[in-house]
């Protein structure tokens, strides 16, 4: 055998297996082909069958699989060594099924709001390039706040935002923050003063600091283990959301996240499950 021949292209001419073109992407191919073979089991599988099924050498396999399992991607199923799913691929679809499970949920709390504040009214969740709505139900006004859904918005100048933030689903930067609108907080000092009366009333506000003249408030929703999941907003001008007016939603807005935090398995300290 030929001296200069690479040990993977050796594998395959030993094994009668045609080697693919050498350039970057071919194991990219490969990982990701014996990724999606993990994925689209009904039962773990042995490595020596997913190399058999996808046509490379075993110990090419061996390696595509270790670099899968680093990443978190695929993991060994007990001391059988088969494959399955692993945690990060787990993260993503148990988000994925909360977001869309935590939606039906949230739709008497969405609705009650709305038919109590004529408001716009939003469900978000945190994500990593901002806030992301998952929900909203319209304001009954004309002069509304538009569609939210499918838009991302920074932390810092939202009522959901805040509430992430004070609650630690999102970080706060140390450097000056964009301002977006007259009011937006760009101080970080300033901002994690804000975000303490924040934790201690749990309710957010924002005035002025997306776009002048709307605003906004926001109270935090809890998981089954206590954790901030989401928040949910009332939105509107601000000549209908005065100070008098927030004041007045304030226990509104609260109560309904609480409601939606019970639907969602929280029980509050001293509270049993039903």
């Amino acid at each position: 055998m030929a001296p200069n021949i690479s040990s993977v292209e050796q594998e395959f001419q030993v094994s009668g297996l045609r080697p693919p073109p050498a350039h970057g992407t071919t194991a990219v191919d490969r990982g990701a082909d014996l990724l999606v073979r993990v994925l689209e089991s009904e039962q773990p599988v042995g490595l020596t069958e997913l190399a058999s099924a996808s046509g490379i050498p075993k110990s090419t396999a061996s390696r595509l699989v270790s670099a899968l399992e680093r990443r978190g991607l695929i993991e060994q199923d007990g001391e059988r060594g088969r494959l399955r799913p692993g945690p990060a691929i787990l993260r993503v679809a148990e988000r994925s099924m909360l977001e869309r499970n935590m939606v039906e949920l949230a739709r008497p709390t969405l609705d009650a709001l709305a038919e109590a504040t004529g408001e716009t009214i939003n469900l978000a969740v945190p994500a990593s390039h901002g806030v992301e709505h998952v929900a909203q139900v319209d304001s009954r006004h004309f002069l509304g706040t538009g569609q939210w859904l499918g838009r991302a918005v920074d932390y810092h100048c939202t009522a959901v935002g805040k509430v992430f933030m004070a609650f630690g689903r999102a970080t706060v930067p140390s450097q000056p923050l964009a301002r977006h609108a007259p009011g937006t907080i760009t101080d970080p000092r300033r901002l994690r003063s804000e975000l303490e009366v924040v934790r201690n009333q749990g309710l957010a506000t924002a005035v002025d600091e997306l776009e002048a003249g709307l605003a906004a408030m926001a109270a935090p929703v809890r998981g089954a283990r206590g954790e901030v999941v989401a928040a949910i907003s009332i939105t509107g001008p601000t000549l209908r959301m005065t100070p008098a007016r927030i004041l007045e939603l304030q226990p509104i807005l609260i109560e309904e996240a609480r409601q939606l935090s019970r639907r969602l398995g929280h029980r509050e300290e001293g509270e049993r499950a039903a």
